[in-house]
């Protein structure tokens, strides 16, 4: 064994991008030889004093380079390799970014790190909706679009639509799906430099673009009910942001919606302080909740994005925005210049998918195949502590003692099985540890979720007994 270790306070990113950095400069210097083995993940956690989930990620990294092997019972060797990993992988700010997902995704594994729309025979009701827009407009599909048909509008009004809320069609932006749709507000209703404040836990990649085109991020803490109406109050007391981004049911990774009275607080606040509110309802619209939206409630203020990836077809690339008054042109040009401009062909898609119908029809299927899922996680994971909807395809799973979120996260990777850790949803830099896991289950199919269930249960049943020699 090397008696290598690495410094933690050399190179930029995050420290798990550090050290896996400084694994790979010492392998190409021949610092690390071939064959060399790295210390165990444990003693060198403790000897660089680092949790053993961030060299547990730094390792990870480097076996997906294809610099070492990990072997159950042996250890991490360094591989002989001939061929230099690509540029792009590199850059710790591209690692950054990137979250705590793989880059490019290895093949072999359950994807359980996807809430994509479940598989249910989509393919067969798009191709005939396609060829049908095909034929009749050879011309739109075949050039930039600067025409916006008004049925786009009136679906997006009809798709965002809840209980005894709609929302006007000249209110509405179609997007390339909400993630798009997101980004678009950001960019249109503030400028670098301001601050977003977000939750801790929470959709992350939103948190991640904004940092991208030099927004600043501030932390919102929540409880087992949701965020914290008193903690939004010091915020925007305190540090002024100039947008909330926020996910008041079904929120993502925690499943936690919010109550019609935090909601009602939460929306009288962002009011007394002058704080626009983007709410996020693509899982939401998928609970069944009638608990009115914050759009409903804060309609001045509140920006409602929506689409079709996750109960209907992620490919499709279909979302809306549903803005406050006079807004909608600023939300239509933020968003071309930030996306490109919404494709004719999957504007059009989306919009007759939701008009005729089958949008509608499909998510109903696709919620059926969820709760199919969900039944078979209640099964496999019961006596276990997790948080779950019926109607959504992921949970958030409370790890047993003495499990750590990047560690099981790992272990898994190395039974087959792709999860993600509780890093992959914190907004910024937070000292507090959940200690859980969110397992998304709608991308593989609905035997190998079963099958992926059981490794992970034999997992945190067997605790990290046949793990801690390799770690």
């Amino acid at each position: 064994m090397t008696n290598w270790i690495p410094d933690p306070q050399q190179g930029d990113g995050p420290m798990y991008a550090r050290i896996a950095e400084q694994i790979e400069h010492a392998i190409t210097d021949g610092t690390l030889p071939v064959g060399a083995k790295l210390p165990p993940q444990r003693n060198l956690a403790f000897d660089i004093g680092v949790t053993l989930g961030t060299v547990g990620r730094a390792y990870q990294i480097v076996r997906e380079r294809g610099l070492v092997s990990g072997e159950v019972g042996r250890g991490t060797y360094v591989l002989e390799h001939t061929e230099s990993r690509p540029a792009e992988q590199a850059d710790p700010l591209t690692t950054a970014l990137a979250g705590t997902r793989p880059i490019k995704a290895p093949p072999g594994k359950l994807r359980f790190d996807s809430t994509a729309a479940p598989d249910i025979g989509q393919g067969r009701s798009l191709e005939k909706i396609v060829v049908d827009i095909s034929r009749e407009h050879h011309a739109e599909i075949a050039s930039y679009t600067r025409d916006f048909p008004e049925h786009w509008f009136e679906a997006g009004s009809q798709w965002l639509a809840k209980g005894t809320f709609r929302p006007l069609p000249e209110r509405i932006v179609p997007t390339l799906g909400a993630h798009a749709g997101a980004v678009a507000v950001i960019a249109a209703v503030t400028a670098p430099g301001d601050k977003i404040a977000f939750e801790n836990l929470t959709y992350s990649q939103v948190s991640r673009s904004a940092g991208l085109i030099g927004r600043r991020t501030i932390l919102l803490r929540s409880d087992d009910y949701g965020l914290d109406p008193d903690d939004f109050e010091k915020v925007c007391a305190q540090q002024h942001p100039k947008l909330a981004f926020l996910m008041p049911t079904a929120q993502n990774p925690t499943v936690v919606s919010l109550s019609l009275e935090r909601r009602q607080a939460i929306a009288d606040i962002a009011r007394r302080y002058g704080v626009w509110l983007l709410e996020d309802d693509l899982y939401g619209a998928m609970t069944g909740s009638m608990t009115p939206l914050l759009a409903e409630l804060a309609p001045d203020r509140t920006f409602l994005v929506g689409g079709l990836s996750k109960s209907v077809a992620a490919g499709i690339r279909g979302g809306w925005v549903a803005c406050p008054p006079h807004f909608s042109q600023r939300i239509r040009i933020a968003h071309k210049m930030v996306s490109g401009g919404v494709p004719f062909l999957m504007a059009e898609l989306g919009a007759r998918m939701v008009l005729s119908g089958e949008a509608a029809r499909l998510r109903a299927r696709t919620i059926e195949e969820i709760r199919a899922r969900e039944a078979i996680a209640q099964e496999i994971f019961a006596g276990l502590d997790f948080n779950s909807n019926p109607n959504v395809p992921f949970l958030w799973l409370k790890l047993t003692e003495p499990w750590l979120s990047g560690t099981f996260k790992h272990a898994a990777f190395e039974e087959g099985v792709l999860v993600d850790d509780e890093d992959e949803f914190k907004a910024g830099r937070t000292d507090v540890a959940y200690h859980r896991v969110r397992i998304g289950f709608s991308s593989p199919s609905r035997e190998e979720v079963r099958r992926g269930f059981l490794t992970l249960r034999r997992l945190l049943d067997s605790g990290r007994a046949g793990y801690d020699s390799f770690a």
